[in-house]
């Protein structure tokens, strides 16, 4: 699984004109599923989700995680984390999941990041999603369960 983390002020998901759900300061999580991925990577990335420390302290040091900064997650599910641009100009999805495990997968994500005790708010699996965010710092940070460093 592949996550791009960004932390927001606020952030909301529309799909056909409708705003389906938002959050205010906390996270967005762009969500990948890889064709390979199992239990093991979504606890594992769940679990960097909750203790990650990159909201600020009282002396402006990202040395607070989620729970201590008392923020909410909006999961967006986007397969396009897993787009290969090693051949021409246009990029290959091979890596990707099929679209039934890639929405089991990530809601179990969700469900796990839940279980963990934070507020989570979904975008719609497989829609057409306009994503609108203020990202706080900026702070954007890609972890890959496959390749953790």
């Amino acid at each position: 699984m592949r996550i791009l983390i960004q932390r927001v002020k606020e952030a909301s998901v529309i799909v056909e004109g409708q705003e389906i759900a938002n959050i205010e300061q906390g996270l967005v999580i762009l969500v990948g599923v890889g064709k390979d991925d199992g239990i093991d990577d979504m606890e594992y990335l769940s679990r960097k989700v909750s203790n990650i420390r990159i909201f600020d302290d009282e002396q402006g040091k990202m040395n607070l995680n989620i729970h201590q900064a008392k923020g909410k997650i909006l999961s967006v599910s986007q397969f396009t984390l897993y787009a290969s641009t090693r051949k021409g100009n246009r990029p290959g999805f091979d890596q990707s999941a099929e679209p039934a495990m890639a929405k089991e997968c990530w809601d179990k994500f969700n469900d796990l990041l839940r279980m963990n005790g934070l507020e989570v708010a979904e975008g719609i699996f497989g829609s057409h999603m306009s994503v609108k965010l203020i990202n706080d710092g900026p702070v954007s940070i890609w972890i890959d369960s496959k390749n953790p460093s």
